[in-house]
This record gives structure tokens, sequence and C-alpha cells, in this order.
């Protein structure tokens, strides 16, 4: 068992309480439940407990939240994860919504990853699509369907219309060469395509 040392309304939402157990945050309840399971300092609770409270009466609010946060731009199931953590609801009514978004497809990894590489890829290069889709918590089986639509020789055309828009007006020369190089590299693209786009500007040494 544990203690409820504190119940702090948030910050952002005043309906809702940040409840603590035994000094530390656990969870976020709404006013309604606290009042409704009468917590309130000093009571003794289960960390189990209160997430039975949370997903009973808050899971369709926890929903709610997630959609609105899903209108603006499509998310990743982390996000999402990451989205509910941050206002208090545990890790069960986080698990009800993913589940519950998944049967409408409002969020699959999959279909996030094919439309967010046919936005990337006009600028930047499959490695760092790549490192970018896994902090998105996406797999690396979705990434690599995804990047299955983007051949190296379509990457080499993107890489020499970054690399014309870089070069102008700078030199062809060595040295020159050797920094567009190291800033298609720093683009995510492979070194062979680096090398393959600036073939059309010379030789630029680069190991």
């Amino acid at each position: 068992m544990n203690e409820i040392t504190g119940i702090l309304p948030q910050v952002k939402d005043k309906t809702r309480c940040n409840i603590y157990l035994d000094g530390r945050f656990c969870c976020g309840l709404t006013l309604e439940t606290v009042v409704k399971n009468r917590l309130k300092v000093g009571k003794t609770v289960t960390e189990t407990e209160l997430a039975d409270m949370q997903l009973e009466s808050e899971k369709n609010t926890a929903f709610d939240k997630a959609l609105t946060h899903l209108s603006a731009t499509r998310k990743t199931e982390k996000q999402i994860r990451k989205f509910l953590a941050e206002r208090g609801y545990l890790p069960a009514v986080a698990e009800y919504v993913i589940e519950k978004l998944r049967s409408y497809n409002f969020v699959n990894d999959g279909e996030y990853a094919e439309a967010y590489v046919e936005h990337a890829a006009k600028r930047k290069g499959g490695r760092m699509i790549r490192m970018e889709l896994r902090g998105k918590g996406v797999t690396d089986e979705q990434i690599d369907a995804a990047l299955s639509s983007v051949d190296e020789d379509t990457e080499i055309e993107t890489a020499r219309g970054i690399l014309q828009k870089y070069m102008r007006g700078k030199t062809a020369d060595k040295e020159g060469l050797q920094k567009a190089y190291r800033y298609l590299i720093g683009k995510g693209f492979s070194y062979d395509v680096a090398k393959a786009a600036l073939s059309a500007f010379g030789d630029c040494d680069e190991d």
C-alpha cells in the first residue's frame, strides 16, 4: 500500500489533479474521480487501484484528448503514449486509447512512415529519415517497407537538387566540393549517393 501525500490541481487543466504517492508523482485524475473515491492526503491506496479508477472514469476523456491531439497532424503510437503520459494518464489508459485508435485506423505507424518518407525524401536522405522514424517509435520493418519506395537513383536526383541550391554562389574547387560532400552526408545521404550527386561538379576526393 502507498500513502497519498499530495493532491494538487494541474496547471493546464483545473478539472484534473496530480496524485502523489509517498512523495512522488503517480498519475492524474479528474476532480470527479477524486471526490467519488474519497481520495485525500493520508489515505492509503495501491497504484493498481488508482489505475483501475483512472481507466474506468477517464478512458473516454483520454481518447477524446488523443483525437484532438491527432487533429493537427498524424502521430505515431509512441507520440500518443508520450502525450497521454505527460498529462498524467497511466499506461493502462494509454493502452486502451491506442487499441481504440487502432480499431478506427486513426493511428497506424506503417502508414505514418509511408507518408513521412514521401514528404521527407524530397529534403533528406534515407539514413536521416530512418533515424528520425526510429525516434518516433516506428519499427525497422515498417521503416524498411516505407523506404522501399525510394530507390538509389531517386535519392541521387534528390541529392543533386539539394546540391545545386547549396552550391549557388560557391566555388566548385576541391575544398568547396569536400564541404558539399559533408553537407550531403549531414543531410542523411549515403556515401555512394553523395559521391554520385557530386559527380556533376567534379571529384571531391573525400574518403
